[in-house]
């Protein structure tokens, strides 16, 4: 059977709603998590746009490396953390 999933007339929406593993995870984790996923993006940004800077960097594509690729995966990342750990914040964890 499905848990119902719903929040109406809440502020918030309960826990269980961040799944099994994060549901159970506290506010200040999820926020150093947060943190730690906006700062791999804006290091990511920042390099690519220094090698970007490099002559004939566009021409030969050297600025396009997969590890400031993989980096820019945290901003949404630390977008979804910081609001998960909102949710937990607001009931109590």
């Amino acid at each position: 059977m499905v848990e119902d999933m719903t929040w109406e007339g809440e502020e918030y929406p309960p826990s269980k709603v961040l799944g099994p593993i994060m549901s159970k995870m506290p506010s200040g984790l999820l926020g150093m998590i947060s943190i730690l996923c906006a700062g791999a993006c804006i290091a990511s940004i920042a390099g690519s746009a220094a090698l970007q800077q490099e002559p004939g960097a566009f021409e030969n594509g050297a600025w396009v490396k997969w590890y400031y690729i993989l980096g820019s995966f945290g901003g949404p990342l630390a977008w979804g953390t910081h609001v998960a750990s909102w949710i937990q914040r607001k009931n109590g964890m």
